[in-house]
């Protein structure tokens, strides 16, 4: 109904002009939330990680800590890491702490922690090398000649002598114990890895990633992303021993099916042009390859030592 009594004009006129400024004021305050928790999270990123350098102890078996600690970011690690920086970059690095120990007549240990912003990229860039024995230190950690590594909640720690001794290996782990002991809560490792057979997984071959040259470097494919790997999707490859046969699995999860479909279609043309209407083909070395998509997901079999077990392997994948 048309507001025919001026009188009525100037309440309606201010209700309007009162509800528009209430709106951006409304605006302006959410803009300002979102500000303030940004910087809030980056702030207990900052904290959390000198609350951890403030917990870390400063003398361990006649070790004694070697001021000054050396901070570290996305991209001054290139100035500590000569040819690995960008491993730790692939999996979203925050901030790397560094911290030297040294003993009269005795090899330098190093300290490293990196801030990697998640549980599933500190679980990643773990699984980057998991050579070694294990060992029950914070969450699957790694032991070999002279070097300790682990993972947990958000880090990535390594711990480095630069000579092998006895009591340096018996410092080495009392101080990884020591760094584990001061990170209160675990991480939970990506739930992709739950889409993988259990049967004939080789636990210690798997590798968690979302940017395909390190994919490359585990297993070569292509120069190009031809399987539009991202920040956006989660990959995971393992190993399988099945009946004295191998082969390597590879499931890649998409934002949703039809980015699955364009990036299965891809990989058939430039890596697999000869499958079959299965998805499945003869490579020239002898092995099996495969191809299933499975919703948003991409399920691939590299070099399985027959078709048989290439199919298994497929037909085991929860839906």
């Amino acid at each position: 109904m048309a507001l025919t009594n001026p009188s009525l004009w100037f309440p309606a006129i201010f209700m309007l002009r009162f509800l528009k400024t209430r709106a951006i004021s409304f605006c302006l305050a959410l803009l300002i939330l979102s500000m303030v928790n940004h910087l809030m999270t980056q702030n207990t990123h900052a904290d959390n990680l000198e609350r951890l350098q403030q917990d870390l102890p400063k003398q361990i078996n006649g070790w004694t800590v070697e001021p000054p600690d050396r901070i570290f970011d996305p991209k001054t690690i290139f100035s500590y890491i000569n040819g690995g920086a960008e491993v730790y970059r692939a999996y979203n690095m925050r901030t790397c702490l560094s911290r030297r120990y040294t003993a009269s007549n005795r090899p330098v240990i190093m300290l490293d922690i990196f801030d990697m912003g998640s549980p599933r990229d500190a679980f990643g860039v773990f699984t980057h090398d998991t050579d070694g024995s294990v060992i029950d230190i914070g969450q699957n950690a790694r032991l070999r000649p002279g070097w300790l590594s682990f993972w947990k909640s958000r880090y990535f720690i390594s711990i480095y002598a630069e000579e092998e001794t006895e009591a340096a290996e018996k410092t080495v782990k009392e101080l990884a114990g020591r760094v584990a002991a001061a990170i209160s809560q675990e991480g939970a490792p990506p739930k992709i890895l739950m889409r993988l057979p259990s049967e004939g997984l080789q636990n210690k071959n798997i590798r968690y990633l979302h940017h395909f040259m390190v994919l490359n470097y585990h297993y070569y494919l292509a120069d190009e992303n031809i399987l539009n790997i991202s920040v956006e999707t989660d990959v995971v490859l393992a190993a399988y021993h099945l009946e004295n046969q191998r082969a390597r699995l590879l499931l890649i999860s998409y934002a949703n099916a039809p980015n699955a479909m364009q990036s299965r279609t891809r990989f058939l043309k430039h890596y697999l042009p000869d499958a079959d209407s299965t998805g499945a083909a003869l490579l020239e070395n002898g092995k099996w390859a495969a191809v299933k998509q499975i919703d948003h997901l991409l399920a691939i079999v590299l070099e399985a030592d027959s078709r048989k077990l290439a199919e298994r392997l497929l037909k085991r994948i929860e839906p």
